[in-house]
């Protein structure tokens, strides 16, 4: 069975990229994978350092070994000032090649402007360099306010088929790459 592990990077309630995550990951679990969601609000997670000794910080240990015994990632940022956001970047540093290689990605960017790929971009170029294999479907929800119901569901009939399409892209290729059922 695939498993995958989606992070979420936004720190704020009601976030809509939490909200897209678990859209996400609901439609990876209807094609039979094993999806674990980690919401970064409710970890306890220092600012990276550089250092490989995070004994004060449990949480770390527990979010790298997650990813390491995952096949997958769905990883899910608002687009802050052009980019991922920070809290997002900062749970990545904190892994390495020893967590990160070899995992199927797929990225979703929330945006409160209109549609841009920046953050995708920078997550490509991010997780290229830790020799992850990021899926070519890919989602940016512009005007985020507009594509979600209060309850968290999506609002648009074609958003709503490009998550299925990215969930079977995720699921289809992390089994081909990976060599898992």
């Amino acid at each position: 069975m695939v498993k995958i592990v989606g992070i979420g990077g936004s720190l704020r309630a009601g976030s809509y990229s939490q909200m897209a995550l678990y859209i996400a990951a609901q439609r990876a679990q209807a094609l039979g994978a094993e999806v674990e969601v980690w919401d970064l609000r409710s970890l306890n997670l220092p600012f990276c350092t550089g250092e490989n000794d995070y004994h004060n910080y449990p949480d770390v240990a527990k979010i790298q070994n997650s990813v390491k015994a995952a096949d997958g990632l769905i990883l899910a940022t608002p687009e802050y000032h052009g980019s991922l956001s920070g809290v997002l970047k900062n749970a990545l540093d904190l892994m390495s090649f020893e967590h990160l290689d070899g995992k199927v990605v797929g990225s979703i960017a929330v945006l409160g402007g209109q549609v841009n790929s920046n953050a995708l971009n920078d997550l490509r170029v991010i997780l290229r360099w830790v020799h992850a294999w990021v899926i070519p479907e890919q989602i940016a929800i512009g005007q985020a306010w507009k594509a979600f119901s209060p309850e968290g569901k999506l609002l648009d009939e074609k958003l709503d088929e490009r998550f299925d399409q990215f969930a079977r892209s995720l699921v289809e290729n992390t089994q081909k790459l990976r060599g898992v059922q």
